[in-house]
């Protein structure tokens, strides 16, 4: 059982997540078999009840736990799937310990940050590895070096390292200024975070140097000998205009070598040309289209984080570079600015979210796209929406609305789902991976080319069924239905060269290597429309 440890220092939004899920893909491409964690410092249980402006996405799980938006990064680079075991809280490890305190599990003990706490922490990064049958783990501990929250975290993997010496490397993430006025790097901050590493009694191995430009060799030596690193394992990670980039600027400074002989491990094999090959795919592409996100959390397109990565994927799989154009549907309140919002436009995507806050907006968006056919494609509450707007509009249920928007509404064509709470908030959807089955003969089935399919859902609400009857015969058609034939999962408007809205989330379920096929065939037909207005 092998560990990566990754830290972060001088601030936060270096990109830890994305170092880690870039390690990652070199370890596997070199015949390791990895996961990916990620620690988080807060003390929610999970993100799912964190505003999105503060937390960005949340990321769900084939099992079913809503995660930090770093795992879909971990995924998507590694093509490795993660599960409930591969984020941890600090309000998950209290709420353990305190539980099995109440439990008497600790035989009158007085409890404690070490070693109950860290003891948890322990576990739960070597309960994760084992949980994915995996060689290496990356730990990525959130947060920045000195900061109150993340104490407990970094004493645990001391710890480790204690335990086992030849098993654990620790990589430090930190940033090198420029500053404009004196025309230098500074080196001060890196300094300052790897002492405060030391203090509690963590040397870095390596050391990755995040900055604007490249740094020169004078710089990283200067930093090698102040930090107690060898040069070779001073690596800088400058700037780059596609994320996907920096596996390969670290394969090229031989970083997995120096982990693995770290770890005292020899290289399995070398298959990173796959890698290779869909980065000079992605740097040869030449020809453009927009696309338009009308979405309620636009501001912060973290929100949006694995979807933005799907739709670019499926564009390089068409050999396209996407530029998305984002729209706060809250601002589109009359049809002169809905139809403004599709100028030079191809295709639109209505997400996920919650709350009525936009929902009439997106309906004009919808409206738009459907009576003018082009290609949309809805998702989850994007779904909803588009099941709302075809019965107030298609067939005249002027008052169709969803629960959740309008609890006491005439036509509930969108109701909460059974069993479901409102009182419990965290960890009560709809959540991770359902079978969905698909019927021959449709648009999806055409996409997926398969009658069944498993897809990752957050979701409480649901299309009402009494309404499907009605629905079929203005034209809809509900093409995929949940495995127990409860539940609509995919409508179509065949009417359309291409609409279609899904109630689960694939952009989960997307990588560079593996785009969605949904995303994919959303590309290729607003190509098409494209094409037909050149």
């Amino acid at each position: 059982m092998k560990y990566i440890f990754v830290t972060g220092g001088v601030l936060s939004s270096l990109g830890k997540g994305i170092t880690c899920a870039s390690i990652g893909c070199l370890l596997k491409y070199c015949g390791f078999k990895i996961t990916n964690i990620k620690c988080d410092p807060y003390v929610n249980i999970d993100p799912g009840t964190m505003n999105p402006y503060q937390h960005g996405e949340v990321f769900v799980t084939e099992d079913g736990a809503e995660t930090d938006l770093d795992l879909g990064y971990y995924e998507r680079f590694t093509s490795t799937k993660t599960k409930r075991w591969n984020n941890m809280t600090t309000g998950q490890i209290y709420q353990t310990v305190i539980n099995r305190e109440r439990a008497g599990e600790f035989l009158g003990k007085t409890v404690q940050i070490i070693p109950h706490i860290t003891d948890e922490i322990k576990y739960r990064i070597k309960r994760a590895l084992k949980e994915n049958n995996a060689d290496i783990a990356i730990v990525e501990i959130g947060g920045t070096v000195g900061d109150i929250e993340s104490q407990p975290y970094l004493e645990a993997i001391r710890q480790m390292a204690q335990e086992q010496p030849n098993d654990c490397v620790f990589v430090h993430l930190t940033l090198v200024p420029w500053l404009e006025s004196s025309m230098e790097f500074k080196t001060k901050p890196t300094q300052h975070s790897v002492q405060e590493l030391r203090r509690i009694g963590i040397q870095p191995d390596i050391l990755i140097l995040r900055s604007e430009r490249h740094l020169s060799a004078e710089v990283k030596q200067k930093i090698a000998l102040f930090c107690n690193v060898q040069p070779n394992c001073v690596i800088s990670n400058y700037n780059m205009k596609n994320l996907y980039e920096l596996p390969a600027h670290f394969s090229r400074r031989d970083l997995h070598k120096i982990i693995l002989k770290k770890l005292r491990l020899k290289l399995r094999e070398n298959n990173f040309d796959k890698w290779l090959k869909l980065l000079k795919k992605i740097n040869t592409i030449k020809e453009e289209i927009n696309i338009m996100i009308a979405g309620k959390y636009v501001k912060l397109p973290d929100a949006y984080k694995s979807l933005i990565a799907a739709v670019q994927d499926a564009g390089y799989a068409n050999n396209l570079q996407v530029n998305i154009k984002w729209i706060e549907a809250e601002e589109l309140t009359d049809s002169e600015k809905t139809t403004e919002a599709f100028k030079d436009i191809s295709g639109v995507i209505v997400p996920g979210g919650f709350g009525a806050r936009g929902i009439e907006g997106k309906l004009n968006v919808i409206k738009y796209a459907r009576e003018n056919n082009i290609p949309f494609l809805g998702i989850c509450l994007g779904m909803q929406c588009a099941v709302i707007e075809f019965a107030r509009n298609v067939f005249g249920l002027k008052y169709a609305n969803s629960t959740e928007f309008d609890e006491h509404t005439k036509n509930p064509i969108v109701h909460i789902l059974p069993k479901q709470d409102l009182k419990k908030l965290g960890g009560t959807m709809r959540l991770g991976n359902w079978t969905c089955n698909i019927k021959e003969k449709t648009l999806a089935y055409k996409i997926y080319k398969k009658s069944k399919i498993e897809e990752r859902h957050r979701h409480r609400y649901e299309v009402n069924k009494k309404y499907l009857a009605r629905l079929e015969k203005y034209g809809m058609i509900i093409s995929g239905i949940s495995e127990k034939g409860q539940l609509p999962e995919i409508i179509e408007y065949n009417k359309n060269d291409f609409f279609i809205a899904v109630q689960y989330h694939p952009e989960y379920n997307s990588t560079p290597i593996n785009p969605n096929p949904i995303f994919v065939n959303f590309i290729a037909k607003s190509r098409e429309y494209m094409q037909k207005g050149k």
